[in-house]
């Protein structure tokens, strides 16, 4: 039963659920997410340089005990590093981890009907930044034809 009930609060992120591809980066390079099962939505995500796989990350979304949602992030093989949900709304949410180096915050936008705003932000070397990565609605299995544009 609490399986469910996890399942029933990840599906408010359903809008995250597809491919997305990355708008003006190289064909390749965006995030995929499946849908919520067994309490967790997975994630990965590829960035395309010189047509070479230049990173990656394998994501998941959990439900904590008390009932936040928990970004698990590991990129391009280092170790996991996990935020959790400081704000969350119908089409918003905004993790936070502020003891880790660098991204403190990863936030993910709906921005109806087929575009996804994504950004990690933080202090690097003491300097705040913003790295945006706005995508699109892509088909799964293809690159977008609105990759590299």
């Amino acid at each position: 039963m609490a399986a469910a009930a996890q399942e029933a609060t990840l599906d408010q992120l359903g809008w995250l659920t597809g491919c997305w591809t990355t708008i003006g980066a190289e064909a390749g390079s965006g995030e995929q997410w499946t849908s919520a099962a067994g309490g967790t939505l997975l994630g990965m995500s590829r960035t395309v340089r010189g047509g070479k796989t230049a990173a990656y990350e394998f994501m998941r979304i959990t439900v904590s005990p008390d009932g936040k949602f928990v970004f698990h992030a590991q990129p391009s093989g280092k170790p996991a590093e996990s935020l959790v949900a400081v704000k969350q709304s119908a089409s918003e949410v905004v993790f936070e981890n502020l003891q880790h180096d660098f991204p403190q915050r990863v936030i993910y936008r709906n921005v109806p009907p087929d575009k996804l705003d994504a950004s990690i932000e933080g202090l690097r070397n003491g300097v705040m930044r913003s790295i945006p990565f706005p995508m699109t609605r892509a088909s799964c299995g293809a690159p977008s034809k609105e990759s590299g544009k």
